[in-house]
């Protein structure tokens, strides 16, 4: 007997053979599913600096350290996993991202427990660097393994389980995209709550519960697998049949990085990309600076929330101004709103000498969140564009080019923290990011400029001659990029990006 043929031996007797409705009981078992992988993943993305922060204080080094491997795993691992994870079943895939998930935030826990309980041993920099490395590398295979799951879950069971029906896939994405944010919000909130009574009771409940939902969470999976027939054919990607053999080249190496930089959004990418050179983000080395400058991780956690909420906000509010102002000029109000606010988190750090740290690290918090709305309104914003320009053919290569730069991107972000790992000269950091965010404002201002011929056209935009709304007037057809119908506003207001 085969392995395939004892797998499905194993799952004839966890499963009955009862059909499941597509519209009851499978949407609920996808949702539970996601709302664990979710939840585990969010809670140790977010626990696990807490962690670090409590072994080594005062100190980004260890912190960047273990999230630029996390990147550099995703950015090098990634391409290679992934076409290697196509030749697999769909089942055994999603198995193997589950166990490479599971198992090392289980061991990462007990590692961490196990430092917590060992004295302090200063100047012991071998055990330090054993300890990180031990701990990188088992981030390394859960990063490689969260984004596994993902890809496959939210870009090819979603797909196919909502068959030919747009709006059940847009309903679908929607509301994968609501659990992730909830998730995002609570999640870490619950860590730190309890981390801020133990951090050793905090690495066992997290180790406990990543351990426990395992099983639950493959079983509404696997239900869901068995009562979906599309999911269980095998074969070749519809994309790769009738390929003309002379477009091959095109679709990899360097053609199709030569045709990425010559694509007409090309722009709008790299200044997506661009963003995610920033430390300004609720990641690692901005909540390790938090803690180091005295906040609690409770509160740390509670800011984090907030910062959610703006980001959710802006998910709302772009597609609204898109309806009236066009996708591309929403980009750039959007692009420049965040970095005005950017500019104002570098002041207040760098031209503040009369403030007391804390309320300059006050007026930095301030501007982060407040940036939150513009770094999403500029994503969907760019989406739309992209979505509307990238060929059908290209999308795959086109969107996996972009997240190599975006990868490349984060891990300078780490790196800055790296050679600047003192809290004290957090501000150099905080310079790059302003940096980046202001040479992306100006790429995306070219643009713009090719597009329309000019940057602001402000009689288009205020109450000046034929009004439509109050303080509005609609833009004409020949400058809106397919903005969204009522009816796909929700599909739009799920971006793919987790954020920054």
């Amino acid at each position: 007997m085969s392995l395939h043929q004892e797998d499905e031996a194993v799952e004839q007797l966890l499963f009955d053979d009862q059909d499941y409705p597509i519209e009851s009981n499978v949407r609920w078992r996808l949702y539970l599913s996601h709302a664990l992988s979710a939840w585990n993943s969010r809670m140790f993305e977010f626990g696990a600096f807490l962690f670090l922060a409590a072994l080594w204080t005062d100190d980004l080094l260890p912190a960047s350290v273990y999230a630029l491997a996390r990147s550099a795993a995703a950015a090098a691992l990634l391409p290679w996993l992934g076409s290697r994870l196509d030749g697999l079943d769909r089942l055994a895939s999603i198995r193997l991202s589950l166990l490479s998930q599971r198992i090392p935030v289980a061991l990462s826990c007990i590692g961490f427990y196990l430092l917590l309980r060992m004295p302090p041993a200063h100047g012991a920099l071998a055990g330090k660097v054993i300890s990180l490395s031990a701990l990188s590398l088992l981030a390394c295979v859960e990063k490689l393994g969260a984004s596994t799951n993902t890809i496959a879950i939210e870009r090819d069971w979603v797909v196919i389980i909502a068959g030919d029906d747009d709006a059940h896939l847009a309903t679908l994405n929607a509301q994968m995209r609501r659990i992730d944010l909830f998730c995002k919000l609570v999640a870490p909130l619950a860590i730190s709550l309890v981390d801020s009574y133990s951090t050793r009771i905090a690495v066992v409940g997290m180790g406990m519960f990543t351990s426990m939902s395992l099983l639950a969470e493959y079983v509404c999976i696997a239900r869901v697998y068995r009562s979906v027939p599309g999911l269980r054919s095998f074969g070749e990607p519809e994309e790769t049949i009738g390929t003309d053999d002379a477009t091959r080249p095109a679709a990899s190496g360097l053609g199709s990085v030569i045709k990425y930089v010559q694509h007409s959004a090309f722009l709008p990418s790299l200044s997506l990309a661009l963003l995610y050179l920033t430390v300004l983000s609720f990641s690692g080395q901005f909540i390790t600076y938090l803690l180091a400058s005295g906040f609690s991780s409770t509160r740390v956690a509670l800011l984090r929330a907030i910062a959610a909420v703006f980001e959710l906000s802006a998910t709302w509010a772009a597609p609204i101004i898109a309806r009236r102002i066009g996708a591309v000029r929403t980009g750039l109000w959007s692009l420049n709103a965040q970095l005005a606010f950017i500019t104002g988190a570098c002041i207040c750090l760098w031209f503040t000498p009369g403030a007391t740290p804390r309320l300059a690290t006050i007026g930095l918090i301030t501007c982060t969140i407040l940036s939150r709305t513009g770094l999403w309104g500029f994503d969907l914003s760019a989406q739309l564009i992209i979505q509307d320009e990238v060929q059908p053919e290209f999308r795959g290569t086109f969107s996996s080019l972009e997240a190599s730069l975006q990868n490349i991107f984060e891990m300078l972000a780490f790196a800055s923290t790296i050679i600047f790992p003192s809290t004290s000269q957090f501000k150099y950091p905080v310079a790059i990011s302003a940096g980046a965010v202001t040479l992306s404002s100006i790429l995306y201002a070219c643009f713009v400029r090719g597009r329309r011929g000019h940057l602001m056209h402000l009689d288009d935009c205020l109450c000046r001659g034929k009004i439509t709304h109050t303080g509005w007037t609609a833009v004409d057809d020949d400058d809106n990029i397919n903005t969204p119908s009522d009816s796909q506003t929700e599909l739009v207001t799920s971006p793919s990006r987790e954020t920054t």
